[in-house]
Order: C-alpha cells, then sequence, then structure tokens
C-alpha cells in the first residue's frame, strides 16, 4: 500500500509538472504564435501599402498618359481645323483670281473690240483729233487722281506760301516800333485863375459867342476849377481853337476883336506847323520830289485820327513797313512806301469833295505829278478799284497791319456786337449749317455742319465759300479764321 501511495503520489507530482510545462508551453506557443500573427499582419499591410501605392502611380501614370493623349488629339483637331480654313481661304482666292483674270480677260476682249473701232475711225481722222481723243479720254480716267494731286499740291503751296509770309511779315514787324495814339474830341486848356472865366465869357457871353463864331468849336466852361474844355470833331478847328485862346489869356485882352485878330494868327501858325510836319513825315521816311500840297496836306493828317490812330503816325507806319516788305520781296522800297505814306492822304480833304478818302486822295495826287503805279495803289487799298500793281497790294498788308497791332485802334462795344452778330448770321446763312460761333474777339468763327446733309468734301467747298462770302460783305479789322467741324457721334445705353 505505502508503495501503491508512493506511485500514485509520483505520478501525480509527474502530472502535475507535466500540466504545468504543458501550460507554459502552451503560454509560450501563444505568445509565439502572437507575435508570428503580429509580424505576419505588418508584413501584410505593408504590402498591402506597396501595392496601393505602386497601383495609385500606376493610375496616375495612366491619367497623365490619357491627359497627353487627349491634348494631341486637341491639337490635332485644331491643326486639321486651320488646314480646313486655310485651304477654304486658298479656295476663295483662287476662285477670286479666277474671277479676276476672267474679267481681265472680259476686258481685253472689250478693249481688242474698242481698239479695233478706234482704229477704223482713226484711219478717218486727222493728228489733231486724235490728239483730241487721247486729252478727253485720259482727263476721264485720271479725273479722280488729277483732283487729288491737284488738292495736294495747293495746300503743300498755300502751306510754303504762308510760311514765307508769315517770315517776311515777322521779319518786317520786329524791325518797326511805334506808340499807340488816343483819340480825342475835346481839349483842356488851363486857366491862371477861376476869374478868367467870366472875361472869357464877357458881357452877356458876348466874347464866348464871338470866340465860337470864329473858331468853329464849342467852349464849355463849368465849376471845374481853373479849366475850360475845347470840344469839335474837327481836330483841326481845335488847335487852332486851343493856340488862340491860350494866347489870349497870356495877353489879357479878350474882347471880339482881339479874338478875331488871334485866331487868324493861330489859323497862321497852324499852316506853318501842319507844313512842318508833312515834311517832317517826308524827311522821316527820305522821300524826294512831293509837291508842296502834298507836303502841307499830309501835315493835317497830325490832328486827325481813325478809330483812336493818328493817321499821320499810320501812315508812315505804312510807308516803312511796305518799304520793308518790298525790300524783302525783291521790289522797289522808294515806290513802295511813297503809295504807303499817301495812302490816307484823302481823309486830309475837305468834305466839299465827293467820294470815298481812297478815291479821292488818289485824284489829289494824280492832279500834282504823282505816277499811275502810286495813284492805283492809294485808289486801291480799300479794294474800291482793282489793284493793277503789286504795289497796291503791299499797301493793302502794310495798312491791315498797322491797323490791327495790339493798342492801335479801339471799336465801341455796340460796333463790336454788331460785327460779331452779322459774322454769325452770314455764316449761319449757308446751307447745311447747324450752328455757328464767333470767337477770339471775332477773330474766328467757328461752324458746325450736320452731318447727314454735309460730306467732307462739301465741308472743305463751304469753309472757302464762306471765307469768300465774308470778304465780300463785312468790313473787318484783321483777319478772320474759318473753321468748319463736321461730326457725328453714336451712343447706346447697356442695361
Amino acid at each position: 500500500m505505502a508503495g501503491f501511495a508512493i506511485v500514485w503520489m509520483v505520478t501525480g507530482h509527474t502530472r502535475r509538472l507535466a500540466r504545468e510545462s504543458a501550460a507554459q508551453l502552451l503560454e509560450v506557443t501563444k505568445r509565439e504564435a502572437a507575435v508570428a500573427g503580429q509580424e505576419a499582419k505588418q508584413k501584410a499591410e505593408e504590402e498591402i501599402s506597396t501595392r496601393r501605392i505602386t497601383l495609385m502611380r500606376e493610375i496616375d501614370r495612366r491619367e497623365i498618359e490619357a491627359d497627353l493623349k487627349l491634348r494631341e488629339m486637341r491639337s490635332h483637331e485644331e491643326s486639321l481645323a486651320l488646314l480646313d480654313y486655310q485651304l477654304e481661304q486658298k479656295q476663295e482666292r483662287i476662285a477670286r483670281e479666277n474671277a479676276a483674270v476672267q474679267q481681265a480677260r472680259d476686258a481685253t476682249r472689250s478693249l481688242s473690240k474698242n481698239l479695233r473701232q478706234r482704229l477704223e475711225g482713226v484711219s478717218s481722222m486727222d493728228a489733231e483729233e486724235i490728239k483730241k481723243h487721247l486729252r478727253e479720254e485720259l482727263q476721264l480716267e485720271c479725273q479722280d487722281e488729277l483732283r487729288a494731286l491737284r488738292r495736294d499740291i495747293l495746300d503743300r503751296s498755300e502751306q510754303d506760301i504762308q510760311n514765307e509770309a508769315r517770315r517776311i511779315l515777322l521779319a518786317s514787324m520786329q524791325r518797326l516800333a511805334s506808340q499807340p495814339n488816343n483819340d480825342v474830341t475835346a481839349t483842356i486848356v488851363s486857366l491862371p485863375g477861376d476869374d478868367m472865366k467870366g472875361r472869357i465869357i464877357g458881357r452877356e457871353g458876348r466874347n464866348i459867342k464871338a470866340f465860337e463864331a470864329v473858331t468853329g468849336v464849342t467852349l464849355l466852361i463849368d465849376e471845374s476849377p481853373q479849366t475850360v474844355l475845347i470840344s469839335s470833331f474837327d481836330p483841326v478847328r481845335r488847335e487852332i481853337a486851343r493856340v488862340a485862346l491860350e494866347n489870349l489869356i497870356k495877353d489879357g485882352r479878350i474882347h471880339p476883336a482881339t479874338i478875331e485878330e488871334f485866331v487868324k494868327r493861330a489859323e497862321e501858325e497852324m499852316d506853318v506847323h501842319l507844313t512842318q510836319a508833312g515834311e517832317d513825315a517826308v524827311t522821316r521816311l527820305k522821300i524826294n520830289g512831293l509837291h508842296p500840297e502834298i507836303i502841307k496836306l499830309l501835315g493835317k493828317l497830325k490832328h486827325r485820327f481813325s478809330y483812336t490812330q493818328n493817321v499821320l503816325d499810320h501812315s508812315i507806319e505804312v510807308g516803312f513797313l511796305c518799304s520793308m516788305i518790298a525790300s524783302e520781296v525783291g521790289l522797289d522800297p522808294n515806290v513802295a512806301k511813297r503809295a504807303g505814306l499817301l495812302h490816307d492822304i484823302g481823309k486830309a480833304v475837305e468834305g466839299e469833295y465827293e467820294g470815298s478818302h481812297a478815291i479821292i486822295g488818289a485824284e489829289f495826287i494824280k492832279r500834282h505829278g504823282e505816277t499811275h503805279i502810286v495813284v492805283n495803289a492809294v485808289a486801291a487799298h480799300h479794294e474800291e478799284v482793282k489793284p493793277e500793281t503789286v504795289y497796291a497790294g503791299l499797301v493793302i498788308l502794310a495798312d491791315t497791319i498797322s491797323a490791327v497791332r495790339p493798342g492801335a485802334r479801339a471799336e465801341s462795344m455796340t460796333g463790336y456786337l454788331q460785327r460779331l452778330e452779322r459774322l454769325e448770321k452770314l455764316a449761319m446763312s449757308m446751307e447745311g449749317v447747324h450752328q455757328a460761333f464767333a470767337i477770339q474777339a471775332g477773330r474766328e468763327i467757328r461752324v458746325v455742319v450736320k452731318p447727314d446733309a454735309v460730306t467732307d468734301e462739301q465741308a472743305r467747298v463751304l469753309s472757302k465759300a464762306l471765307r469768300k462770302k465774308i470778304e465780300e460783305e463785312l468790313q473787318y479789322p484783321s483777319t478772320i479764321k474759318i473753321t468748319v467741324i463736321r461730326e457725328s457721334r453714336f451712343t447706346e445705353t447697356a442695361t
């Protein structure tokens, strides 16, 4: 029994050890299996990831290849479309060329037929008739080209002439300097005292009445201290009255008898003074051989004014300008300045003569021995007579330059507004004109024409027609620039 028990115990212990060993072995096996499974899982995941990446790259590569192939296909399509378009263009050009060739053939046949007919007609014509027919045909064929060529030549010639004229005028005006003069219709005489006013008036106004009757002026005696105003539109009479009154005041004897004496003495002094003024003008211009009556009449211009400009100074200035311009263009300066000095001499001729001052002056100098060139230049300087020589044109030009320089002449506001109104009305009277504006103090007129009624060529013709109409119908001191505007406007509103 004891042995059995020992065997049983040993066997139990052995079994227990075997179970524990088996459990440990099982545990180790499980752990190794878990580790192996984990490693296998990681390897599988890595392999799957690697294959996924490889697959994605392959997909991307194929997409890129597909995109490139698609682009190539599109490029080929565009190239084919371009080739189709070019082919259509070539076909159209070939068709046009064929049509042109066919037209040329038809024209050649027609010309050949016409040539045969002309040759048949020429056989019965002489040389002059042949030239005449050829000239007419060339004119008809080249009419448009000739018109364009003529316009181009005229524009260039006009520009060259304007540039040369501007150069000559600037050279002449820069060599001449003059001062503006002021027109006056009254003269102020200073008195030594206010008591002298009573002596001038005299008892019951006898002295002032006698003075006004002898001199032909008006004495204005008011409350102004120590001054008397002599009023008259005749500057010579006004100057005679001034000299006589000043001498009477110095002498102190003021009564009708002495008034007549001093006025007569003043008239004699005035004659000497006027003659001296004429001689001074002639000396300044270095002109020889003028008749004494012409010199005396020139002196009278010293006391006459035209639009605030002293006529004698104006005449001397015109003489200098004529001489300078004549020297520039190769004419005789002596003849030019002689005509320029005498051009306004008719303004000093007494009022009993009839006619304009240009005509009267020309007749006066003609009676006193002036040449036909000078006489015509004087008569034509306002274009009342047709200019016969270039010297008449010189006088017209120099007269205009002297009159329009700044400060030379003045114009009343009423006359100025009337002149602008007449200028605008004249422009509005032209056919196709929509608006007209006088600007630059009447030295420019801007005309807006209707674009649907007037073409560009008609606008050009209208500007020349308006210039001619202004020159014929208006009187103006300077030049007038004409600008014709033709404008079309198209407006749309996007909503």
